[in-house]
């Protein structure tokens, strides 16, 4: 960052495993030319009391009110919020980092149309995946197939609406079992606090509709795994994770890091990567 120019201004519309790990390292000018200005949460004074030692002053404040105080928006509250939590930036023609894929799917027209018109930005994260990069570089000629293969422990799966739907009980789960097959747009409905990474990665290369998702519950890990195979005609990619969760089963710690290296890009001298 040049010395004397102003400070990105950063909100967090969301303060749970994600928020508070963000607002962690904020706290101590881990990312340079970036400071937290404000933050929203369901419990405001909840999260007023749980914010590190050095960032006491920053506003805790309804959704509604966090655009003025700030520059972006990083979006990591629940999915439904997603249009709360960034229509007020992007009609103002600032940006905005979505963690909520899964809700930008569905909300896709009526998010982009909000930005289209006032020059806003939307970035969606590598997250808890890795290699969209690499993805969206392929992207730029043609990709013939794009497949992800998810494995959760059953804790971070439960709960989730297409297994509600369809009566699926992992409670006596004993082996790895396959849940879900079908298109990334179905992954996201069914699932949208468990596969951000499936819009994601939908959103970098050949679409929700065309590409395809497993989910395994897998009852003997602590991690969730993911495996990505892109066959494109400038490369075939084959792309392996395992992520170490927060206290919140369904989140990967690597999903705050992935926000703080977006961050560090925005006023970093040297960026390394697309």
């Amino acid at each position: 960052m040049t010395a004397g120019q102003p400070k990105l201004r950063v909100a967090l519309a969301g303060y749970g495993a994600i928020g508070q790990q963000i607002a962690e390292a904020l706290a101590t000018d881990a990312v340079d030319g970036v400071t937290l200005t404000a933050v929203s949460a369901r419990d405001l004074a909840g999260a007023a009391k749980r914010l590190p030692e050095g960032l006491r002053d920053v506003p805790v404040v309804p959704l509604d009110e966090l655009e003025p105080l700030a520059d972006i928006v990083i979006e990591c509250a629940p999915a439904a919020l997603l249009p709360q939590a960034v229509g007020p930036f992007l009609r103002a023609g600032k940006q905005a980092i979505v963690l909520s894929a899964s809700a930008l799917l569905d909300q896709y027209d009526a998010v982009m149309k909000a930005s289209d018109w006032a020059g806003a930005q939307i970035i969606v994260p590598t997250g808890a995946l890795l290699g969209l990069d690499a993805v969206t570089a392929a992207a730029e000629s043609k990709i013939h197939s794009v497949r992800l293969v998810t494995r959760k422990p059953v804790r971070g799966l439960i709960g989730a609406p297409y297994l509600a739907e369809h009566g699926i009980d992992l409670a006596d789960v004993m082996v790895e079992t396959k849940v879900f097959e079908g298109t990334a747009r179905d992954a996201a409905a069914g699932f949208p606090a468990n596969l951000n990474v499936a819009a994601a990665l939908s959103l970098a290369g050949i679409g929700p509709d065309r590409t395809s998702v497993e989910v395994w519950a897998d009852p003997n890990s602590d991690r969730n795994r993911h495996n990505i195979v892109v066959e494109s005609d400038s490369a075939r990619l084959d792309m392996s994770i395992e992520n170490v969760p927060t206290e919140n089963p369904k989140t990967g710690r690597i999903t705050a890091l992935s926000v703080l290296s977006v961050l560090r890009k925005m006023t970093a001298p040297l960026r390394i990567g697309t």
